[in-house]
């Protein structure tokens, strides 16, 4: 199948895991690109971590007393630190799609703690924590497997740990309501991998403090204290990624020059309710999420009609270089998912929708 040109977006990139980079970032990239090969201990490598740490800062509006930690590694990663730095007994934690669901299976297997309380809900919808002794509450701002998008707001007396992934950059919040904000910055931030930034409260460093100082084994790269430790010196523990460093510094300057998070929040809302309404108005396809207000405004996930082959389509418009707009694999479902992050154009989304309609009305 061969979409007409005069359909196709600019660029085809929708992709919910590793998002679109303007190429204004990799023009960035190569302009700094004496920084790749050099040392992370010294003042240029430092000045670059400085840097990052002082937009995202101004970007959340960061309470006094909070630190942004930076470390080696990924929001898979940071589960397992969390499970050993941060969860002094038992945590608690809301399951509504394959990444909150992670990070409690990654309590559930630590034999120092408590079974963790699990409050769960079917793929599509949100549910928040019970919070009952749990000393941590831990759920995702937007759960990027189901597109559904979750309040952020403390609850009890316990550490709020919240999975920004895929919200950070793209979608407003307030961090005095959390304990620690983490995140990877491959989606909104359309920087690399090898990289987790945890924007952490007085009491998150504190617990985390307090652990590593008592008899619980921690490996250097999994404690938060160690991190927090190298992150204050505008380093961390081991060589990050620098390409990942260069393109979330671009990103972050980018995004506030657009007007800071509340604007950018907008701009992606424009694209998936977009996608929404699009897909509502065919006979053939529906958004996943149910209830209006639990709609992600960054990945927007749209069901197919039985008769609709979905494999066929994504493959038809891949080879028409539209690429990534696959579900989540372990849904199993009929469906589109896509990425709606910062970089991507609201005109681009339009060109997708009608290509869509082009490809199912051929297939």
């Amino acid at each position: 199948m061969i979409i007409p040109e005069q359909l196709l977006p600019t660029d085809g990139r929708f992709g919910s895991g590793p998002a679109k980079l303007r190429p204004e970032a990799l023009d960035y990239l190569a302009l700094r690109g004496d920084l790749l090969g050099t040392s992370h201990r010294q003042a240029p490598v430092k000045q670059l971590v400085g840097s990052v740490q002082e937009g995202l800062s101004e970007l959340y509006r960061l309470p006094e007393g909070y630190q942004v930690v930076l470390g080696n590694g990924g929001a898979s990663l940071f589960w397992d630190l969390a499970v050993c730095s941060l969860i002094e007994r038992r945590s608690a934690h809301a399951v509504f799609g394959e990444f909150t669901r992670k990070f409690a299976t990654a309590a559930s297997r630590a034999p120092f703690l408590a079974d963790p309380l699990v409050t769960e809900c079917p793929a599509g919808a949100v549910v928040l924590p019970e919070v009952g002794d749990a000393d941590v509450v831990a759920w995702a701002h937007n759960e990027t497997s189901t597109g559904a998008a979750a309040p952020v707001r403390r609850l009890g007396d316990a550490l709020v740990v919240v999975d920004g992934t895929s919200s950070a950059g793209g979608m407003d919040v307030d961090i005095a309501e959390t304990d620690v904000y983490y995140f990877a910055p491959q989606k909104n931030f359309s920087s690399d991998g090898g990289l987790w930034v945890a924007l952490c409260s007085p009491a998150a460093l504190s617990r985390a403090e307090r652990i590593a100082a008592s008899s619980r084994w921690i490996p250097e790269t999994l404690s938060l204290d160690v991190a927090a430790q190298n992150s204050a010196k505008q380093q961390t523990l081991n060589t990050p990624a620098i390409a990942t460093l260069l393109l979330l510094e671009d990103q972050i300057r980018w995004l506030l020059d657009l007007g800071g998070l509340a604007a950018v929040e907008a701009r992606c809302k424009a694209m998936t309710d977009h996608v929404y309404a699009w897909a509502e108005s065919r006979n053939w396809a529906a958004p996943f999420v149910a209830d209006v207000t639990h709609r992600s405004p960054v990945v927007a996930t749209i069901d197919l009609s039985p008769e609709i082959d979905g494999k066929s389509l994504i493959a038809a418009l891949r080879e028409n270089g539209i690429v990534d707009v696959d579900p989540y694999r372990a849904l199993g479902r009929n469906q589109l998912r896509i990425g709606c992050y910062a970089s991507v154009t609201l005109a681009d989304v339009e060109a997708l929708t009608a290509c869509i309609d082009y490809a199912v009305a051929r297939l």
